[in-house]
């Protein structure tokens, strides 16, 4: 691991990389966090990742979609750099990845009513069904459950809805 932190930080000087106790990258700090004594090949993927997000300068995300796209975003990102320094990222890997993600917010979709499919709301705090118009909060947390709850929302109406959204 340190051989490859070593060559990013000669390759991207302006990059800040620190020993931690998980992958990931730091928008409010401006760091890509390691774990320096992670070793194979998915210890050097999840690096090349956490580097995407920070070339790509990723800030934080509004909607669930957005956060989808910057984890896209970013695998495509580390496949350049992964070609770059002559190594491969495995396709299968980067699908798994990006599969938890899907899953969570499928699960975050789901009417706490009638199960029906939703979609987030554009005040990306709410979802409401289609279905039987149930409104409910998800947590903004990626890294919880998809914990849905209806609790102290009321079935609102459509122009209820129309105002929250604005």
């Amino acid at each position: 691991m340190d051989e490859l932190v070593n060559t990013l930080m000669s390759r991207f000087p302006s990059l800040r990389f620190t020993a931690g106790r998980q992958f990931c990258w730091s928008p409010e700090t401006g760091e890509i966090i390691y774990m320096a004594k992670a070793r194979g090949r998915q210890a050097t993927w999840s690096l090349l990742h956490e580097t995407g997000h920070a070339l790509l300068k990723h800030q934080g995300y509004k909607g669930d979609f957005e956060l989808l796209k910057l984890e896209i975003d970013a695998w495509q990102r580390a496949r350049l750099l992964a070609g770059d320094l002559k190594l491969t990222i495995s396709e299968d890997h980067i699908e798994d990845c990006l599969d938890t993600y899907r899953d969570w917010l499928y699960k975050r979709s789901i009417c706490p009513t009638c199960n029906a499919k939703c979609l987030q709301q554009g005040d990306f705090v709410h979802y409401r069904c289609f279905n039987c118009h149930t409104v409910w909060r998800v947590t903004a947390s990626r890294f919880c459950r998809a914990y849905r709850s209806t609790k102290n929302i009321s079935q609102l109406t459509d122009q209820a809805l129309v105002t929250v959204l604005e």
